[in-house]
């Protein structure tokens, strides 16, 4: 008995004071201010110039213009932001935590909302503004010929 009387006050102390450990699922963990986390976009906000792409050192971002799709391996991402600060919409982020664990390695896709109607009009926007632009040439060459031949 005389051999457990080292511990007693240890155990007294630990009965009346807060656990050392978190109370995970009851408490939600409160990550540190620097934590990394993990790669997350809004996806409505992206242009597809697919600069986190050559900005991720390992290659983990591949960015697919014509199908608009943005794809995240996230077993090969090392969060190391590089991708968030070279974004120049600023549509991706650095959520803190972790990501949700998987069974098999998988690749995260993301598909880009296309509406057809507005791709129609950004298209007839452009044709617009070419159309203004031979105009203005043309009538710009034509004000110099005019010009020219008045010299004459």
């Amino acid at each position: 008995m005389g051999q457990f009387m080292p511990f007693a006050g240890q155990v007294l102390k630990n009965l009346f004071s807060k656990p050392a450990t978190t109370q995970y699922p009851f408490a939600p963990k409160e990550y540190p201010e620097r934590t990394r986390g993990h790669v997350e976009i809004q996806i409505e906000d992206c242009i597809m110039c697919g600069m986190c792409m050559r900005s991720c050192p390992p290659g983990a971002i591949e960015v697919k213009k014509p199908e608009h799709q943005w794809t995240i391996n996230r077993f090969d991402c090392i969060q190391c932001g590089y991708c968030v600060e070279k974004c120049p919409k600023k549509c991706l982020s650095l959520v803190p935590g972790y990501q949700v664990p998987a069974g098999e390695k998988a690749v995260c896709v993301v598909q880009q909302p296309f509406d057809p109607e507005e791709e129609a009009r950004k298209e007839a926007a452009k044709q617009a503004a070419i159309k203004a632009a031979q105009e203005k040439a043309a009538a710009a060459k034509a004000a110099k010929e005019a010009a020219e031949q008045a010299q004459s």
